[in-house]
């Protein structure tokens, strides 16, 4: 599956240009204008990368980071005009990665990307077979899960669901992002699945599901594992 990319850039002619080369690099680009846009889109398409412009139409690029920085450790490489320290270093301080400035060459972007992304370690097959969680453990190659020494017994879905949750362990995952990594491209908008599958899952590994200690909610945004 390729990697999604948000590209947030007010010039049309850079969006044009990093859509080309990012395509023909191999990766899907989505291409916004403004800030606000950018933020919805981000949450509904969870991008494995951001490519960011600090001079925004609708706001500062530097308050867009501190937006997404609040559910989101997707790697973001600002693309800038601004030169100055200053700047570059309000932006890592922020919460970017890295931070090019334009005029720039796509070669040297397209290696930055690369680097963004073998450090983010988003890749599926980056993980381990096994994941262990204190008295749970799933083993994915075999398709079991155990608690407190018991196997669990769970639907294709929940198992899924459990599995990019512990994969994921402590970072917040969006309701968008779950629902296109489990029911696939176009349930982005389907929470009320996510939201039966969770109140499953919390039935089968929480002590008291309805005080949940394991599969958090982040109200308004989505799910947190803690191991």
């Amino acid at each position: 599956m390729k990697e999604t990319i948000l590209i947030i850039d007010d010039d049309s002619a850079i969006r044009k240009l990093l859509e080309v080369s990012l395509s023909a690099a191999g990766y899907h680009p989505v291409c916004i204008a403004t800030g606000k846009e950018a933020l919805n889109r981000a949450a509904i398409d969870a991008p494995a990368l951001v490519l960011l412009d600090l001079g925004l139409p609708d706001m500062d690029g530097k308050e867009f980071l501190m937006h997404f920085r609040e559910w989101s450790q997707a790697p973001v490489i600002v693309l800038s005009a601004r030169s100055v320290e200053s700047e570059k270093i309000a932006a890592l301080e922020g919460g970017c990665d890295d931070y090019l400035t334009k005029p720039f060459g796509t070669g040297e972007l397209l290696a930055r990307i690369k680097a963004a992304l073998r450090r983010s370690g988003r890749n599926i097959g980056d993980f381990s077979s096994a994941l262990i969680s204190n008295n749970l453990s799933m083993d994915i190659a075999s398709h079991t899960v155990m608690l407190d020494n018991e196997e669990l017994k769970l639907t294709p879905k929940e198992f899924d669901l459990l599995k990019v949750l512990m994969q994921n362990s402590g970072k917040v995952l969006t309701h968008a992002w779950l629902l296109k990594e489990i029911w696939g491209v176009g349930y982005q908008n389907e929470t009320h699945y996510l939201r039966v599958f969770i109140n499953q899952l919390r039935q089968k590994i929480e002590i008291d599901s309805a005080r949940p200690k394991r599969i958090i909610t982040e109200t308004g945004i989505g799910y947190r594992f803690v191991g």
